[in-house]
């Protein structure tokens, strides 16, 4: 992750910076980017997108369009899932792999047609996955970072496609979970996908750079009687982590497999060759020495990211993720431990300003949302 401490002059802004300023976000720097944390509290919004909706400008995140004869041979190359399953209009979850089986980044990618594919990418790794997606290009295919000419927001919550309908041209009920279709929304057009990152129903737009301002009031001032919310990246982190999902930069990086983190099932070991490929059919067969895990603390402390963790007074990993997470009212996290520990019902201690904290490893998702009947 870039560092907190970089100088906001040498920050880099969404379309957004001066609206979120003007409604008196509370603004951090993250990622090399100057971005809103929260407007009305992490809690209050961490509720309203479980509840009702959340708006969120996520448009510090990259976009890259990877088109022409060879896009899908090298897609396959550089990713752990197997992207020749992909349907048109069809997106997929998937890491960039190194040849040691690390993690490069975690990423989306959206089939948009026959050799042509539209990846979403972390923001703090823009220009690293570009250069290492264009390293292993040997085809002459065409990898164009198109972020700077877009914008991309996230509606998220259970309202969330009440709130958009009466402002698109298109039935939103019929793009399924991780699939997007294109379209106006209040006349803009519009990449719309049925992705996010909170554990909600929800849209992913992705706008015209131009258009960011009017589109981002437009879906406020719609969706207001329903309850939405600006929220920022404070709420953003509290429901991914609540919904099991992780943080690239703190529970994965170059150094992390895909098998060590649980994300086996984005690994298609039988889909051909593909970097760290032999790394990890070793791992699959032998089996991993450590793993990420969910943990519940049972004393009240809530253990932040890096705080080290003990059994029976010895230390054997860290915390990579943790916080309070306000709907399940509960100091939850993730630590990376030697596979004995990493079972539910295991108890661990977390050093938490120099006392050690009683914890419990726990199955995740810590949070599913309620299946709707019907």
């Amino acid at each position: 992750m870039a560092s907190m401490a970089a100088s906001t002059t040498a920050l880099r802004k969404t379309a957004l910076n001066a609206t979120h300023r003007q409604m008196g976000a509370r603004m951090v720097p993250f990622g090399g980017w100057d971005m809103p944390v929260e407007y009305s509290g992490i809690v209050a919004e961490h509720m309203a997108v479980r509840a009702r909706a959340g708006l969120f400008d996520v448009s510090h995140m990259g976009r890259v369009e990877v088109e022409g004869a060879g896009a899908l041979a090298l897609l396959q190359m550089v990713s752990s899932n197997d992207v020749s399953r992909l349907q048109d209009r069809q997106a997929q979850y998937t890491a960039l792999l190194n040849e040691r089986g690390g993690i490069v980044d975690d990423f989306l990618i959206h089939k948009t047609g026959e050799e042509k594919y539209f990846l979403c990418i972390n923001a703090a790794r823009r220009e690293a996955d570009l250069d290492w997606i264009r390293s292993h290009n040997q085809g002459g295919v065409s990898v164009r970072n198109s972020s700077d000419a877009t914008s991309q927001l996230a509606l998220q919550g259970p309202r969330s496609l009440a709130i958009l309908q009466p402002l698109v041209n298109i039935d939103l009920a019929a793009i399924r979970y991780y699939w997007f279709a294109d379209g106006k929304v209040a006349g803009v057009p519009c990449r719309i996908a049925r992705t996010g990152y909170t554990g909600e129903d929800g849209f992913e737009l992705y706008v015209p750079e131009d258009e960011t301002e009017r589109l981002w009031n437009t879906l406020l001032d719609t969706g207001q009687q329903e309850g939405l919310l600006p929220c920022g990246l404070g709420a953003r982190n509290t429901l991914r982590l609540e919904a099991g999902f992780l943080l690239y930069g703190n529970d994965m990086n170059e150094d992390t497999t895909p098998l060590e983190v649980g994300l086996g099932w984005i690994t298609k070991l039988d889909k051909g060759d593909f970097l760290g490929r032999e790394v990890l059919e070793r791992q699959k067969r032998q089996g991993v020495e450590r793993m990420l895990a969910g943990f519940r603390m049972i004393d009240r402390q809530i253990a932040r990211d890096g705080a080290p963790v003990f059994q029976n007074g010895q230390p054997v990993g860290k915390v990579t993720s943790g916080s309070y997470v306000p709907f399940l009212k509960q100091n939850i996290g993730f630590a990376f431990l030697p596979l004995d520990l990493a079972k539910s019902g295991e108890r661990i201690a977390i050093q938490i300003r120099g006392k050690l904290a009683a914890a419990e490893i726990v199955s995740t998702p810590f949070y599913r949302r309620p299946k709707i009947a019907g």
